[in-house]
C-alpha cells in the first residue's frame, strides 16, 4: 500500500519501517537544491525525506566554487549547477610523516634499492592529489547529510577528484539522474503487499520477513547448485519450509498452493528487479535464466567488448554500459535490463575477465 500522508507523523514514514525503503540504505543520488531543501526527520535528528522517501547518505558530483582548509579537515562548496553545498572531506591521517626508510634485503642481505617508504610517500602524494582540489576541479563526495547552523552540509565518509576532460562523466551523470528519480525518488514508497493472508497494517512486516528469506533461499540454491535455468515448479518446494514455519499458514481462508504460488511470483519479481535472473525468450514454458551462471550471456558479453574495443572510439575508455546492454540485445535476448547486465559485468569483472575503466565502461582483459 502507498504511505498515508495523514498518518502519525504527516508526510514521515514510521521510523520502524524505514528499512523497508531500498533508497534508505543506499546513497542516493539527488540534486544539491533537494538535498538542501530535504525536511529533517521530526522522529530521529539527523534523517532527512525526499517526499515519502527517508534520506541519510546521499552521493553528490559538482563544480568546486569554494574551498577552506582546517586542521582536520578541508570545506569545499560544491555546485551541481541546480545549488552549492558545503562539503566536509576529512584529511587522512596516513598522509603525515612515516620516518626514517627502509630497504627490502634478499635473505642473502643484499639490497634489492626497493624502498619502502619511498613507495609509500609516492603512494600518499598520489593520494593527496585526488583528494586535495581547487576551486573549477570536479569533485565526487559521497556522505551524510547534516544541519549545523541552520545550513545543510555533506559530512563526507568518502570523496575524490574527477578527471573528466571532456565532460564524460559529467554528461553521463546529468542523463542518469532524471531516471533515478522518474523510477525511485518521485514514485512514492511502497508498502510490501501481504498476499499471504491477513490485514496489510498486521501482515506487511511479517510478509516482508517471509519475502526477504524467499529471495535469500532461490540465491543461496542458484550458487549451491551453480543453477543456469530453471522453470517455477522447479524451486517451488525450497519455499514450503517458510509457509510452513510461518504463523501465516494459520490464516483461514488462504490455503498453503496460495500462499506458495503468491510468494514464489513475488520472489521472482524481486530477482528479477535485481538483475539476478531474466528470461530469454517470453513464451508460455516460462524459463528463468540465472544470470551468474549463464554462460553463453558472459561469452556474448566478452565478445562485444573484445570486438567493440579494437575501434579507435572505444580503445582507450572501453565501452559505455549502454552500448554493451544495446549490443547484447541484439546479440542475444532483446528481454535483457540494465541491472540483470550490471549484475553480469560484476560477474565477470570479480572473475578477471574484463575491467572497468570507469563506473560505467569496461574492456575486456
Amino acid at each position: 500500500m502507498a504511505v498515508n500522508p495523514g498518518d502519525a507523523d504527516a508526510d514521515e514514514l514510521p521510523s520502524m519501517l524505514w528499512g523497508l525503503d531500498p533508497d534508505f540504505s543506499a546513497y542516493s543520488r539527488l540534486y544539491i537544491t533537494d538535498i538542501l531543501q530535504m525536511k529533517e526527520s521530526r522522529q530521529v535528528p539527523g534523517a532527512y525525506f525526499y517526499k515519502t522517501h527517508p534520506i541519510f547518505k546521499v552521493d553528490v558530483l559538482g563544480t568546486v566554487v569554494y574551498k577552506r582548509e582546517r586542521e582536520d579537515f578541508y570545506c569545499y562548496g560544491v555546485d551541481d549547477s541546480t545549488g552549492v553545498i558545503n562539503c566536509l572531506c576529512w584529511k587522512d591521517e596516513k598522509c603525515s610523516d612515516h620516518g626514517g626508510s627502509t630497504k627490502c634485503k634478499d635473505p642473502s642481505g643484499s639490497s634489492r634499492g626497493f624502498n619502502i617508504e619511498d613507495e609509500l610517500k609516492r603512494l600518499t602524494e598520489a593520494e593527496q592529489k585526488s583528494t586535495v582540489l581547487e576551486i573549477g576541479d570536479l569533485l565526487r563526495v559521497r556522505g551524510t547529510v547534516k544541519t549545523s547552523r541552520d545550513a545543510r552540509e555533506i559530512s563526507a565518509t568518502s570523496s575524490y577528484k574527477v578527471n573528466d576532460p571532456v565532460m564524460a562523466v559529467h554528461i553521463s551523470r546529468m542523463l542518469e539522474m532524471p531516471q533515478l528519480y522518474r523510477k525511485c525518488y518521485d514514485q512514492p514508497f511502497q508498502m510490501p503487499r501481504d498476499d499471504l493472508g491477513g490485514t496489510e497494517a498486521g501482515g506487511s512486516s511479517r510478509y516482508h520477513y517471509l519475502l526477504s528469506r524467499s529471495v535469500l533461499t532461490l540465491k543461496e540454491f542458484f550458487l549451491e547448485k551453480e543453477v543456469a535455468r530453471f522453470r517455477p515448479y522447479d524451486v517451488e518446494f525450497l519455499l514450503h519450509p517458510l509457509i510452513q514455519s510461518s504463523s501465516e499458514s494459520d490464516q483461514p481462508g488462504t490455503s498453503f498452493a496460495t500462499q506458495i504460488r503468491n510468494l514464489l511470483k513475488e520472489t521472482l519479481s524481486v530477482l528479477q528487479d535485481e538483475g539476478q535472473i531474466f528470461r530469454k525468450i517470453q513464451t508460455q514454458d516460462e524459463v528463468y535464466n540465472v544470470t551468474e551462471q549463464d554462460k553463453d550471456l558472459h561469452t556474448e558479453i566478452k565478445d562485444v567488448l573484445r570486438e567493440d574495443t579494437k575501434r579507435e572510439k572505444y580503445a582507450e575508455k572501453g565501452c559505455h554500459v549502454l552500448h554493451i546492454l544495446s549490443s547484447v540485445r541484439q546479440g542475444y535476448s532483446q528481454n535483457l535490463s540494465q541491472e540483470m547486465l550490471e549484475v553480469a559485468l560484476t560477474f565477470l569483472e570479480c572473475n578477471s575477465d574484463i575491467t572497468s575503466t570507469t563506473e560505467a565502461h569496461y574492456t575486456v582483459l
